[in-house]
C-alpha cells in the first residue's frame, strides 16, 4: 500500500546535504518519490510500505551520515528537541568563536610584527578553528567516508589550509626568507572566517525558524487536556489523546475546543478565525459542528466527539500544510541538480585558481594563489541557492493557512499564477448555499396535495428540495410514503402516490411530460425569476399544481471578489444547473458577464475542457460532489469551505471558508510567492556568478584588487541570511 509521510531530518549543513539525502532516499527500494526540504529540514517520502519501512529509510539516511526521525508518535516533539539542542550548540560555538576571533584580529592589526603576538594569535586561532569550528571538520570527515562533499567541506578546506600555511610560516619562516618571500600569517583570516560563518549559520537558523512559524502556531492550537463526562456523570480532565469518538465533552468559557464534534446542549459563540480566517465568531447550538483548535467565548456547551487525534480537521490542515511546505516547485529540480555538483565544482575551480596564479605570476603567485583559493572556497555559497525556493514556499503556504487557504503543493502556486479564467458554481459559492422558500402559488383545490410534495422533496436530498420540506413540513402533519420514486438529473424528481404520478422540479420536467402550466402561474413565476429567485414546479400527470419561489442570498463579498479578479485580468464564468432567468439575475447582481445555466453535473467538466482547448488556464471553484469532475479537469481546482471530502481531495487549493474573496487572495498569494522565489534565485545565482570570479582575482590585473578571505566569509554568511530574510517579507505583505 502506498503511503506518504513527512520525516524530520537531522544533520543537514547545507543545500548539498539536502541533495545527498534526497538522492539516498530516492534510491531506496519501494520509494516512489522523496523530496528533502533544506529550509524545514524535513523529507516528504511517498513509498510502498510492503517493500519499504520508515526504519529502512532511517538506516539508509544514517549510513549516509545524517539522521531521520521516524517515531510517528513523538517525531515532531523529538525533532523540536533536536533542533533546539543543535541551536544551543551553535549559539555556544558562535559566542566562543567571536570571543576568540576578536583578539586575533586585534593582534594581527597592531602586534603581528611581535613574536609573542604571533604565538598568541596561533593559540587562539587553533582554538577557534578546531574547537569552536570543529563541526565543519567533523562533518567533512563524515562526508568523505561516504565519498561526498558539502558546504562544510569548503569551510574546512579553506580555514584548514589558511591555518596550516600560517602555522608552517610561524614555525619555519626561514623557508620563505631564503627565497626572498615574506612569510605572512593568516590566523586572523582563518578565525574570523569561522566566526563569520557561524554567525551566518546562527542567523539563518533563527530566520528559518520564523518561516515555519505557521506550522508551530497551528500545532499550538490544540489543548493538552480535555474535560470528559465520565460514566457516573462527573467531569474528568484527561489528556487530549485519551479522547475517543462518542465521548461527551464539556467546553467552558474561554477554552479551546479539543476535538471535532457535534453540540449536544448549551450554546455559545465560537471563534473559528484560526482555521478559516473569518473574524466573526459563529454561534453554536444543539446540532452545530465544532472543530478542534477553535476558541469558545463566553458561553458553555457539551458536545459529542466525532473525530479525535489525527482525524480532526486541525490535524488534517496541519498535514496538508506540512505536505505543501515539503513539496517542490518545478524550478527546484534544476536548483537541486546545481546544488548536488556545486561543491565539487567550486573545489575544482579553487585548485585551478591556485595553479593559475602559481604558474602565471611567479613572483607572488604562490601567496596570491593560496589566498584566492581560500577566498573562492569560502565565498561560494550553495546554501543561498538551496534556500531560495523552499523558504519562499514555506512562508507562502504558511501565510495561506493563516488566511484559511490550504495549498496542496508548490506546483499549485505556479499554476495559480497563470490562471486567466475562474469558473464558479452558483449555489454555495456565489450564493450562501442556504436556500429558503419566499413565496408559493397554488392552483385552486391543489393545496390538499401539499404532503405529496413534501414526501417527494424529502426523498430528493437536493438543497432546494430541503428548503421546500423545511418551509412546508408542519408539526403533527403525517407525510405520506411514495409507492415509487425516481430522481431525474438536472430536472427534478417524480413519484407515484395513489396511482397518480407526481412531478417536482423545473419547467422542463413538466413540459417534457406534456404538462403546460396556466398563464397566470407562468406570469407569477416570471416575476419571481426576474428577482433572481428559483422556481420549483409541482404537478401531477394532468396539470400544474403549484409553483414555489426559492431564494439563495448572494454572499456580501461575491461582487467585490468578481471585481477584484477582473482587475487582476482574470475573467469569471458562472455555471449553474438553475434556470436561465435566475442565473442571469445572479450574474447581473455580482457583475459576471459570462454564465451558463441549466448545466448538468457531467457537463461542467466538459465546459472546463472547452475553455482549455481555447487556450485558457482555468481555475474551477466548487463545493459539492457534483463539482469533483470539473475540479479534477481544471488546471487549478479550488474546493470551497464546507464542501465534500471528494471535492477537497480532488482540488489543488482548499478554502476553509465559503468566501469567494479568498480566490483572488489565493491568486495574489501565488504571484507573491513565485515572485519571491525568482528574486531569491536571481540574487543567489548573481551572487555566486559575481563573487567567485572576484574571489579568484579577476580584478587584480585591472586595478590590483584582491578580495580579503575574511570579507569573503562575511559575504557568504550574509548571502544565505538575505535569501531567508527576503522570503520572510512575504509574511508582512497584504493579500
Amino acid at each position: 500500500m502506498q503511503k506518504k509521510e513527512l520525516f524530520p531530518v537531522t544533520g543537514l549543513g547545507c543545500a548539498a546535504c539536502a541533495a545527498r539525502v534526497n538522492k539516498v532516499l530516492n534510491s531506496c527500494e519501494g520509494v516512489e518519490e522523496a523530496n528533502v526540504n533544506y529550509a524545514s529540514a524535513t523529507a516528504l517520502v511517498t513509498f510502498d510500505d510492503s517493500k519499504c519501512s520508515p526504519d529502512a529509510l532511517r538506516k539508509a539516511v544514517e549510513e549516509a551520515g545524517y539522521g531521520l526521525i521516524t517515531d510517528a508518535a513523538n517525531e515532531e516533539e523529538a525533532a523540536e528537541k533536536e533542533r533546539q539542542k543543535q541551536y544551543q550548540a551553535l549559539l555556544r560555538q558562535t559566542a566562543g568563536a567571536v570571543a576568540g576571533a576578536l583578539p586575533v584580529f586585534v593582534l594581527s592589526m597592531f602586534f603581528m610584527d611581535l613574536r609573542w603576538g604571533q604565538w598568541i594569535s596561533s593559540v587562539l586561532a587553533t582554538v577557534v578553528v578546531f574547537v569552536f569550528g570543529r563541526r565543519f571538520f567533523i562533518n567533512t570527515f563524515r562526508q568523505l567516508r561516504h565519498r561526498a562533499v558539502n558546504m562544510d567541506t569548503l569551510v574546512a578546506s579553506s580555514t584548514g589550509v589558511a591555518w596550516l600555511f600560517s602555522t608552517f610560516n610561524l614555525l619555519f619562516p626561514d623557508f620563505w626568507l631564503f627565497r626572498g618571500i615574506e612569510p605572512h600569517l593568516y590566523f586572523e583570516a582563518a578565525s574570523v572566517i569561522v566566526a563569520f560563518i557561524l554567525i551566518g549559520r546562527l542567523l539563518e537558523a533563527r530566520a528559518k525558524r520564523k518561516t515555519t512559524g505557521a506550522i508551530r502556531a497551528l500545532m499550538g492550537l490544540q489543548p493538552k487536556t480535555v474535560t470528559v463526562i465520565a460514566e457516573d456523570g462527573s467531569e474528568k480532565e484527561v489528556p487530549v489523546q485519551w479522547a475517543r469518538p462518542g465521548d461527551t465533552i464539556v467546553v467552558k468559557p474561554g477554552e479551546r475546543v479539543a476535538v471535532d464534534g457535534t453540540v449536544l446542549s448549551g450554546g455559545s459563540y465560537v471563534d473559528e478565525s484560526m482555521l478559516n480566517g473569518e473574524p466573526v465568531p459563529v454561534f453554536k447550538e444543539s446540532g452545530s459542528k465544532v472543530f478542534a483548535g477553535t476558541i469558545n467565548q463566553k458561553g458553555a456547551f457539551r458536545f459529542k466527539a466525532d473525530k479525535t487525534g489525527n482525524d480532526t480537521m486541525l490535524s488534517q490542515i496541519i498535514r496538508m500544510v506540512q505536505d505543501a511546505q515539503g513539496s517542490k516547485a518545478p524550478v527546484q529540480n534544476m536548483v537541486d541538480r546545481v546544488a548536488a555538483v556545486f561543491v565539487p565544482v567550486i573545489m575544482g575551480i579553487a585548485v585551478l585558481v591556485f595553479a593559475a596564479w602559481w604558474i602565471f605570476a611567479p613572483q607572488d603567485g604562490f601567496i596570491h594563489g593560496l589566498l584566492c583559493m581560500v577566498t573562492v572556497l569560502i565565498i561560494a555559497c550553495p546554501c543561498a541557492l538551496g534556500l531560495a525556493t523552499p523558504t519562499a514556499i514555506i512562508v507562502g503556504v504558511g501565510k495561506g493557512a493563516k488566511y484559511g487557504i490550504l495549498i496542496k503543493d508548490a506546483a499549485s502556486l505556479e499554476v495559480a499564477r497563470r490562471v486567466d479564467t475562474v469558473v464558479v458554481d452558483k449555489t454555495g459559492t456565489i450564493t450562501e448555499g442556504h436556500p429558503e422558500v419566499v413565496d408559493q402559488y397554488w392552483a385552486p383545490d391543489a393545496e390538499s396535495s401539499r404532503n405529496v410534495l413534501i414526501a417527494l422533496e424529502s426523498l430528493s436530498g437536493h438543497p432546494l428540495a430541503e428548503a421546500v420540506v423545511k418551509a412546508m413540513a408542519l408539526p403533527g402533519v403525517q407525510v405520506e410514503e411514495m409507492v415509487s420514486f425516481e430522481n431525474i438529473p438536472g430536472k427534478g424528481v417524480c413519484g407515484i402516490y395513489g396511482g397518480v404520478t407526481y412531478f417536482a422540479g423545473n419547467l422542463d420536467l413538466l413540459r417534457s411530460n406534456g404538462i403546460e402550466p396556466p398563464a397566470e402561474m407562468l406570469s407569477c413565476a416570471g416575476r419571481w425569476l426576474a428577482d433572481a429567485r428559483t422556481v420549483i414546479w409541482f404537478a401531477d400527470n394532468s396539470r400544474a399544481l403549484a409553483a414555489v419561489a426559492i431564494t439563495d442570498r448572494i454572499k456580501p463579498t461575491s461582487a467585490e471578489a468578481v471585481a477584484r479578479l477582473g482587475r487582476m485580468g482574470i475573467r469569471t464564468v458562472m455555471l449553474t444547473g438553475d434556470n436561465e432567468a435566475s442565473a442571469a439575475a445572479v450574474a447581473r447582481a455580482v457583475g459576471i458577464s459570462e454564465f451558463k445555466a441549466g448545466v448538468l453535473p457531467q457537463d461542467k467538466a466538459l465546459y472546463v475542457k472547452e475553455l482549455q482547448k481555447a487556450g485558457h488556464k482555468v481555475a474551477m471553484a466548487g463545493d459539492g460532489i457534483n463539482d469533483s469532475a470539473a475540479l479534477a479537469q481544471a488546471d487549478l481546482g479550488i474546493a470551497m469551505g464546507g464542501g465534500s471530502d471528494i471535492a477537497i481531495d480532488t482540488a489543488m487549493i482548499t478554502i476553509l471558508s465559503s468566501d469567494l474573496m479568498k480566490i483572488p487572495e489565493a491568486v495574489r498569494l501565488s504571484h507573491m510567492t513565485i515572485r519571491t522565489i525568482r528574486e531569491n534565485l536571481f540574487w543567489a545565482f548573481i551572487y555566486n556568478i559575481i563573487a567567485v570570479p572576484v574571489a579568484a582575482g579577476i580584478l587584480y590585473p585591472i586595478n590590483g584588487f584582491l578580495l580579503n578571505p575574511m570579507i569573503g566569509g562575511a559575504a557568504m554568511a550574509l548571502s544565505s541570511v538575505s535569501v531567508v530574510t527576503n522570503s520572510l517579507r512575504l509574511r508582512r505583505k497584504k493579500l
